[in-house]
């Protein structure tokens, strides 16, 4: 006499492969997040990073409160050149870079020198390599005269951080700075008010991250607003950015392009 077994049923086969389903789809997700994670890193690493404008250093190119994307393929570290488009770093360029004093902050300031330039200034005009810059994009919003920082470079240095001040002796001749290779000499805009290479020196070339493409987003706001770091004040100025959008939002600067 035959014993006959009984087969499993569809439904059964459905409800015993279901566990390996569910396992194989939490998987995918979690095989899809760190892919996820890891383009992200890449991309705000490698190739376009945000970043916003929290002093007046730029103005008018750049305002307080300007939201930019920065392109960090074209500046990319020179052992990434051979896979990546990489441009050199030229003369008038804006460019995104660690501050040497403290690399854990971001400048935006605009290149004057390049490795090999001559940069000195006669009563706020810039000269490089003895010639004249014609320079439309710089302000001027003080009357007032300094020596050092109107007539650069000058002696004494007082105006200057102290190891640039010891330094600048060294890298002039004829009453120029010349800068060395490997280095740049950068300016704010608003030349006036801007801390740059005048006060504290070059920007060594490992330090640029990158170059501004466009404004994405801009809201009238000031540089102590970007000083409160706080819960409630961060809170309230999320109460504020809510309530004054429509008139603080500089709508005619999205999507401008930074030159």
């Amino acid at each position: 006499m035959k014993t006959e077994i009984a087969k499993p049923t569809e439904t059964q086969q459905e409800a015993a492969s279901e566990p390996r389903i569910q396992k194989s789809t939490a998987r995918e997700y979690l095989e899809s997040l760190v892919v996820t994670v890891i383009l992200a890193l890449f991309g705000t690493t490698f190739l376009i990073q945000a970043f916003k404008i929290p002093s007046s250093s730029m103005e008018d190119t750049l305002l307080i409160g300007d939201h930019l994307m920065v392109d960090k393929v074209s500046y990319a570290p020179p052992f990434l050149a051979r896979f990546l488009p990489y441009l050199s770093v030229e003369r008038d360029h804006i460019i995104v870079f660690r501050y040497p004093l403290d690399p854990g902050t971001y400048f935006v300031k605009r290149v004057i020198g390049v490795p090999g330039d001559r940069i000195r200034l006669r009563d706020k005009q810039v000269y490089r390599n003895g010639v004249a810059l014609q320079e439309p994009h710089a302000v001027h919003k003080s009357f007032r005269m300094e020596d050092y920082r109107d007539n650069f470079p000058s002696l004494p240095a007082s105006s200057a951080f102290p190891d640039w001040a010891a330094q600048l002796e060294q890298v002039m001749q004829d009453g120029e700075v010349v800068v060395p290779e490997g280095y740049y000499f950068v300016m704010g805009d608003n030349r006036d008010y801007s801390s740059d290479s005048r006060y504290w020196g070059f920007v060594p070339r490992e330090n640029i991250v990158g170059n501004p493409l466009v404004i994405y987003w801009s809201f009238e706001t000031t540089s102590e607003e970007y000083r409160k770091t706080s819960v409630p004040e961060y809170a309230g100025r999320l109460v504020e950015i809510l309530f004054e959008f429509p008139q603080k939002a500089r709508w005619r600067r999205l999507f401008s392009l930074v030159r």
